[in-house]
């Protein structure tokens, strides 16, 4: 199945890709008040860490537009997964942001035809109106 204009989809799937990578972000903003409350606490290396890694996932919401922005996007995952060494509830949450990105990445696929690549417009044949 390939959409109608893979153009427009592209366009909404990337602003979809953007969403759930800014939603990271924001979920890692949390983590430390859970590292403060447990094991040997909030130490600098680990605010530092966290506060990097919510601002890249932010900034890569930006670059969703670009053509490297879901490869830059995808990498992000890994690390955000790798949160839950600093506070286990994010092994979950991270899994579960993981999964929403790999469903956004085959969604990709099945209405563009490729995961990364860059929508192409479909080709109409010059005697059908627009519309049908």
């Amino acid at each position: 199945m390939t959409a109608p204009d893979p153009v427009r989809a592209g366009r909404a799937l990337n602003g979809a890709a953007a969403a759930i990578l800014v939603l990271e972000g924001i979920a890692v903003l949390f983590v430390p008040r859970g590292i403060a409350q447990s094991g040997p606490g909030l130490t600098g290396p680990r605010l530092t860490l966290l506060l990097v890694l919510a601002v890249v996932l932010i900034l890569a919401g930006g670059l969703q537009r670009r053509p490297a922005g879901l490869v830059i996007g995808t990498v992000l995952q890994v690390p955000l997964l790798l949160t839950g060494l600093l506070n286990s509830v994010m092994w979950i949450l991270g899994g579960i942001f993981v999964l929403i990105w790999l469903y956004l990445l085959q969604l990709r696929k099945d209405l563009l035809g490729t995961p990364f690549g860059r929508p192409t417009p479909r080709e109409t044949p010059a005697d059908t109106p627009p519309g049908e």
